[in-house]
């Protein structure tokens, strides 16, 4: 196998429980070396992808390959999952269970041990290698299973909303662990609904809409699809009327004006400096990853929609 080989290719994958299409067509590929998001809201078709590329569910149609072959548990993987589910033996101590999961990996016991000892070191949990999991805190037990997950470097990781729940230090510390695991070589695949995080990680993505591909590209190509960008300006005065830009927020002395197709950041500046407005800032930049989710699903990413 080349190294240009997709690390996964989904070809034309639908899913269906009983008459209910849950995923309807869809077919994208993950490169060697990058980061991949899998968006989408709720019920979109995110998880139940996931689970049929690592046969956990029996595809209805398509092809769905992890190095080039249909994924087999017993094959030589080197595979990090972390479920949706989360999932640790909670009445046995944290070291003993990191190790267990080591030793599934073909890990050394010894070794085991010794890089969990030093895991839990790393995110600030070196005391509590002997204490039961159920004395941890629901963050400390999350930071427990993505040891699991990363342990002995896996090439491939699959991480379903890594960072629910966490909180923004936390979330930093694991994004920086992530990070760490890219920068050795991984191939990463991230489910979430934090589109910072999308644009921060992910060199491409795809977006699924009620089971189908709504977009799939690199970040910056899915922003530009929707919109031609947003300026940012401080300003005194008026502004004048909307010529090729509508407000998104405007305020007595500060606006975002989202531009429409065709309409140049410059040619922005150029009417607000005619209309006798004094700009004393202005930034000029793509509709951000939120703005593309409001714009697909009309409501923020993990925000509750009524039925």
């Amino acid at each position: 196998m080349s190294d240009s080989t997709p690390v996964i290719e989904v070809r034309n994958f639908t899913m269906r429980f009983g008459d209910k299409v849950v995923v309807d067509d869809v077919s994208f590929e993950v490169r060697p070396g990058e980061t991949f998001g899998l968006l989408g809201a709720n019920g979109s078709g995110k998880t139940t992808t996931v689970r049929a590329l690592l046969g956990i569910y029996t595809p209805t149609a398509g092809e769905l390959l992890v190095h080039g072959r249909p994924f087999d548990p017993a094959g030589d993987y080197s595979l990090g999952y972390l479920p949706e589910e989360r999932g640790l033996y909670r009445k046995e101590r944290v070291l003993d269970v990191m190790t267990y999961f080591g030793q599934l990996k073909g890990m050394e016991r010894s070794h085991a041990a010794l890089w969990s000892q030093q895991f839990l070191q790393q995110i600030g949990l070196g005391d509590k290698a002997n204490a039961k999991l159920t004395t941890l805190s629901g963050g400390q037990q999350q930071k427990v299973q993505l040891g699991v997950t990363i342990m002995d470097n896996p090439s491939l990781l699959i991480l379903d909303e890594p960072t629910k729940g966490f909180d923004p230090v936390n979330r930093r510390l694991l994004l920086d662990l992530v990070e760490a695991q890219r920068a050795a070589g991984a191939t990463v695949v991230i489910i979430t609904h934090q589109m910072e995080e999308v644009e921060r990680l992910c060199d491409r993505i795809l977006l699924l809409k009620d089971g189908r591909a709504e977009a799939y590209g690199t970040v910056a190509d899915v922003q530009d699809a929707y919109g031609a960008g947003i300026v940012r300006l401080h300003f005194s005065g008026r502004l004048p009327q909307e010529q090729g830009w509508r407000p998104l927020t405007l305020e007595r002395n500060y606006a975002e004006l989202e531009l429409l197709e065709g309409t140049h950041p410059q040619a922005v500046l150029r009417q607000l400096v005619d209309a006798d407005v004094e700009v004393r800032s202005f930034d000029a930049s793509r509709l951000s990853m939120e703005q593309v989710f409001l714009k697909v699903y009309g409501h923020a990413p993990g925000e509750a929609v009524a039925a």
